[in-house]
């Protein structure tokens, strides 16, 4: 197709995609039909519309209509007509008979692109007849990954035990310059629980080495790191056939499928992440069937799987790493709502530990949005109230419902709606009674400030009015300071990477 046909044919589709189901199906569809065989080539953009419309919306009465409307279409004379009815189809659901006429038609079809998109389809929505009619290997894997979708649904298994730990090593990953909390935490836990020791820390990663059986549960009961992946092995080939089936050893080697066994309830159902490489299609394809190959219990999937493999370039290889997908993470469960450049909640759990706690602490946060740093520093314990501010309306409502989905017991909250300096100076606050501020201030990128230096140098000088002598001050300073403001000390400083940018994780201790 050239260039200027497919520009046609994409306005086409958006200028259709954009009509209500009523005027796309009743008029523009039967429009469709009447048309010579011509015009009707030119149109197929209507078959792709109707497929995504009516897969959001339309009466089930309708639906049906639509999906016998596709069926007739499969045996239409214009191989391109076929095509596109073949390929609306999964977005509408499809059953049994529309598996039997694809796979009759998958039986007749001579050219090899139509065969290709029909075994596509039928890896969409193909059951146990497209098994027992031998299909292409990695289509017979997207059949077996769909039948597993729908009839064993997957989860992870927080909560069972790795009994044979020994070859089992982790990477807690996170934003860079957030290493030593993490590492912190791993070593506080150390202490606690003894399930696990600090390994080797770089950029943007903590390694911890299992002690002890251990859970999924017992990893996460740790609040500072991002993401979690259990090393699989680094796989290192001279070539890419060789790399493929390097990578497909080590995702098929004893521990992956003891780490597998042990954590899934149901079908075990993974997909490929090539670390830093966008789109690998075809990378992708090579390898999930080699892995089937070796494993056919491991299905390669798109949807609603419970691992991602990641692969990390690293030492001339791949670093393979099988991360689950906690999704939502159970650790930020009170995270009802979020408002616009909210904190990241692993970035609030590290600005929380970063604090350390005094007795009977009071806390406040002068730009709450949505209170995770409160309620992060709540959940750690000995605290007794905390107040939050915040000159949106939504985000103190926000922040107010989830403090109190957090149940965080004995901690009195208080949110209100204003400027902090104003907050600061009314009866809500006074001189020296706050133990702790600690906040993520605006940082002048996602959401413009106007004088981002004197709304920074104002939070500085309120803080040193109302902290408690031996008070801390911890924040995300989006401004380079050579000196702290009078009355505060510098105690820790760190470059962070906040998405793109860097900014500073500080605290500074009240002048006692």
């Amino acid at each position: 197709m050239k260039t200027e046909d497919r520009n046609s044919a994409k306005e086409l589709y958006k200028k259709l995609r954009a009509l209500p189901w009523q005027q796309l199906w009743g008029t523009e569809a039967r429009r469709f039909d009447a048309a010579s065989p011509e015009a009707r080539q030119d149109r197929v953009a209507v078959i792709r519309a109707v497929g995504v419309v009516f897969a959001e919306s339309g009466p089930v009465e309708e639906k049906e209509k639509v999906r016998e409307w596709l069926l007739g279409l499969l045996e239409d004379p214009c191989e391109k007509v076929r095509r596109y009815a073949m390929t609306a189809m999964p977005k509408i659901g499809a059953g049994t008979q529309e598996e039997g006429k694809l796979l009759s038609a998958l039986r007749a079809a001579t050219g090899e692109r139509e065969k290709k998109y029909l075994a596509r389809t039928l890896g969409k929505i193909g059951g146990p007849a497209a098994l027992e009619d031998g299909l292409p290997g990695g289509v017979e894997q997207k059949v077996k990954a769909g039948i597993a979708r729908r009839k064993s649904p997957s989860a992870v298994r927080f909560d069972a035990v790795l009994a044979d730990f020994s070859e089992a090593r982790l990477h807690l990953r996170g934003r860079c310059g957030l290493e030593r909390i993490v590492s912190g935490e791993v070593e506080a836990s150390q202490r606690k629980r003894g399930k696990f020791r600090l390994g080797e820390v770089a950029p943007g990663r903590v390694e911890m080495v299992p002690l002890a059986p251990f859970s999924i549960a017992d990893i996460y009961a740790m609040r500072c790191f991002g993401t979690v992946g259990f090393v699989l092995g680094h796989a290192r080939g001279a070539g890419e056939a060789e790399q493929t089936e390097a990578v497909a050893g080590v995702m098929t080697a004893p521990l992956a499928r003891r780490l597998l066994r042990t954590f899934t309830e149901g079908s075990i159902r993974y997909r490929l992440n090539f670390v830093d490489k966008g789109h690998q299609r075809a990378a992708v394809a090579r390898l999930a069937g080699r892995v089937y190959s070796r494993c056919p219990e491991l299905l390669n999937d798109g949807r609603k799987v419970t691992w991602t493999v990641d692969l990390y370039p690293e030492g001339g290889g791949l670093l393979v790493e099988l991360r689950p997908n906690a999704a939502p993470d159970p650790r930020f469960y009170y995270r009802q709502k979020d408002v616009p450049a909210a904190s990241h909640p692993p970035l609030a759990a590290c600005l929380a530990r970063l604090a350390g706690r005094m007795e009977n602490e009071i806390i406040w946060d002068p730009f709450c949005g949505s209170g995770l740093e409160l309620i992060e520093s709540a959940l750690l314990g000995g605290v007794r109230g905390v107040y939050g501010s915040d000159r949106s309306a939504e985000a103190v409502a926000i922040a107010r419902n989830n403090f109190l989905a957090a149940k965080a017991v004995a901690v009195a909250g208080k949110f209100v709606c204003g400027d902090f300096r104003d907050v600061a100076s009314s009866k809500i606050l006074g001189a020296g009674t706050i133990t702790l501020i600690i906040t993520n201030p605006p940082l002048g990128m996602r959401v413009p400030v106007a004088d981002l230096g004197r709304l920074i140098g104002a939070l500085f000088n309120t803080a040193a009015a109302v902290l408690k002598p031996g008070g801390r001050l911890v924040l995300i300073n989006p401004l380079s300071m050579a000196t702290p403001p009078p009355g505060l000390k510098l105690q820790f400083r760190q470059k962070v990477d906040m998405g793109g940018f860097e900014c500073s994780m500080e605290k500074y201790l009240k002048s006692k």
